[in-house]
């Protein structure tokens, strides 16, 4: 596990309690179940960011712990997420995960996606 003075993608502590509030409504096994957050082509500006909870943690993978959540990522999508917060808002416009990423050159008007 990185320790969190070197980890490349922050997960904030409102994003962490919605991930475990999804876990228990889901009604994983918070001990086995892991946080992916990545990065595939596509989306309206190039890349797509991709969060997904799974089980599957491969021997490539980066992990790293925050605010009680196993945060996984692959390396190639390491490279575009380096410095990434992930965030949670629950606003009138709408409630979601939100991505601050540094190393995006533009993203689109929905936030889910971003050219680098």
């Amino acid at each position: 596990m990185t320790t969190e003075a070197t980890m490349s993608v922050i997960l904030t502590e409102r994003a962490a309690k919605e991930i475990e509030s999804i876990i228990a409504q889901q009604e994983l096994d918070v001990q086995k179940v892991c946080l992916r957050v990545g990065v595939k082509g596509g989306g309206c500006s190039g890349f797509s960011y991709v969060l997904d909870l799974t089980e599957n943690k491969k021997d490539t993978d980066e992990a790293f712990e925050q605010h009680g959540v196993t945060v996984i990522c692959d390396p190639r999508s390491l490279t575009y997420l380096n410095g990434t917060t992930v965030d949670f808002k629950d606003e009138v416009m709408g409630r979601g995960f939100v991505f601050e990423n540094p190393n995006a050159t533009s993203s689109c008007g929905c936030g889910s996606s971003f050219s680098a």
